[in-house]
């Protein structure tokens, strides 16, 4: 079924991703703001954060979500920037450590505290982000979901949000650098990270044979590539970052030398 752009529902959708996009920046500025008589915070982790956000906006809003939403070789285009690389640019950007620094003493001991509970620790844990974000995905391409979507703004809005909150989840806990007390071992981490790549890239070659419905094989044959390539890009990203983590904790580190934010 062919969405109709111009319904109330599309256009109520678009004008709620600009706002919770200009919140996310305003939220990030406003951390700034707050913290700005501490030391000074990484310039760089501000400009991931507007790429990030940049990118989900790109998926979301304008030309090519429109043309998404009847097109599958631009909704993978939309798929590698809003579930991989928004994601992985949002997570360097350090949100958490950046509220911690901003929130009086009293909210940031909550924040931690909130970091400790066992519903986080359960989502956080590498094997249940990587089954929550391979696992959304196969379910999304293998059945009528992906038909669904395309014919109800809120089912769409429901779908995408998951497809960014599970690839946030999954990057922060594979490859993050927010404060995380319950964060894995270097090995079970390359381990499950391995384990996705593999995942996502049979899903891509699946797709290039066996299309979801209402998808014509050239295309699909066009879009699966777009998640195949698209997708190995972002991915190498992430395993420099996973590695240069190990590497970089793994150094002597002198008696003096400042902590890491």
């Amino acid at each position: 079924m062919t969405p109709h752009h111009g319904s109330a529902g599309w256009v109520l959708l678009d004008a709620a991703v600009l706002l919770l996009l200009a919140l996310a920046a305003a939220g990030y500025a406003a951390g700034l703001w707050a913290a700005r008589h501490r030391s000074p915070w990484p310039v760089h982790r501000t400009v991931l954060w507007a790429a990030g956000l940049a990118c989900a906006g790109a998926a979301l809003v304008g030309p090519l979500a429109e043309a998404s939403r009847t097109g599958f070789t631009a909704h993978m285009a939309g798929h590698v920037l809003l579930g991989m690389a928004a994601p992985l640019l949002l997570v360097l950007a350090a949100p958490v450590t950046l509220a911690l620094r901003a929130l009086p003493v009293a909210r940031a001991r909550l924040l931690a505290r909130a970091l400790r509970t066992p519903p986080v620790r359960v989502v956080t844990h590498p094997v249940v982000a990587g089954v929550l974000n391979a696992g959304g995905l196969w379910l999304l391409y293998t059945t009528g979901l992906y038909g669904l979507m395309h014919a109800s703004p809120l089912l769409h809005a429901a779908v995408h949000a998951h497809v960014l909150l599970a690839g946030y989840l999954f990057t922060a806990a594979v490859a993050g650098v927010d404060p995380d007390p319950h964060r894995g071992s270097f090995r079970l981490r390359a381990a499950v990270l391995v384990a996705f790549l593999a995942v996502h890239s049979v899903l891509a070659k699946h797709l290039y044979g066996h299309p979801p419905d209402g998808v014509g094989a050239s295309e699909a044959r066009i879009g699966a590539q777009v998640m195949y390539y698209g997708g190995d890009v972002v991915d190498v990203a992430l395993v420099v970052v996973l590695f240069a983590q190990w590497y970089a904790a793994g150094r002597p580190r002198a008696r003096t030398a400042p902590a890491a934010v």
